[in-house]
This record gives structure tokens, sequence and C-alpha cells, in this order.
């Protein structure tokens, strides 16, 4: 078929090496049909799935957010102009929520004493009032205990 790209040149036209279009192809966010050789041809429509995928992750997007995105789009077709602002609009409260993290540790980070224990009592940043003592001894997740 015209138009279709080798794996080889689809690394070289997107900037991403050959081993990452083989992992997003297994995890579903792109696609490529198999010549009789058996071997893979990409549409050029899949270049702006993997800038997408790219700028996303660049952003800190996971790529299971990716395919969810994704999978929202009719028939599996590659994203629009239209498609992409609807994207990254539903993308901007969750990265405004991380970007509210990073400040609220920026802001703190001066009384970590960097130890890694997520106890101590007096550590406002992962462990406000010491709450997370009730879960038991040790070091806490606190992603899990929003204060």
């Amino acid at each position: 078929m015209s138009g279709e790209l080798s794996v080889g040149e689809m690394a070289q036209r997107s900037g991403v090496a050959v081993s990452t279009l083989h992992f997003y192809e297994t995890k579903g966010l792109i696609h490529s049909r198999r010549t009789a050789g058996n071997q893979r041809r990409y549409g050029r429509d899949m270049l702006r799935r993997i800038a997408i995928i790219r700028v996303a992750q660049r952003v800190g997007m996971p790529l299971a957010t990716i395919l969810a995105a994704f999978s929202t789009l009719p028939d599996g077709r590659t994203p629009t102009r239209k498609d992409w602002a609807r994207l990254s609009s539903a993308w901007r409260e969750e990265l405004d929520e991380r970007i509210g993290k990073l400040v609220q540790m920026r802001d703190t980070l001066d009384d970590c004493i960097g130890c890694g224990c997520l106890s101590i009592d007096r550590c406002r940043l992962a462990n406000p009032g010491d709450v997370l003592a009730e879960d038991g001894q040790g070091a806490q997740r606190w992603e899990h205990h929003e204060a």
C-alpha cells in the first residue's frame, strides 16, 4: 500500500526508537498492518498519534490515560485538531492537581529531613499530624492519605 511506512521509517520520522513503536503497539496506542512477509507497515496517520503520545507523556500523562483518551475516538482513528482540544482539556484537571501537589512539596520541602521515613510525627509534607501511625509501623504511602 502506498503511503505506508516501515517500522524503521516510522522510527526515523517520529523520532522514537523501533522498540518504543513495538511497545506502543503492544499497549494498543498505535497499530500497524502486517505484510505477507510479516513486516509491520504503519499508516502515515500514526505519526500524529505518536506525536500526541509523546506530548502527553512529556506533561506527565500515563500511557493508560492516553489509551483511554484514544479509545473515545470513533473507529480508533487518529485524533484531529478538534479531538486534541477535547482530549487535552480533559487532562487539564489532572495536571492542575499534579501542579498543586508539586507546589505543596516545593513549599514544604525545607521541613523534610530526607530520611525516607514517612511516619515521622512532624512531617507536614507526607504525614501531617502523624495520621499514618494508624496504619502501622514504618513508612506508609502518603499518596493514599490526602491531608
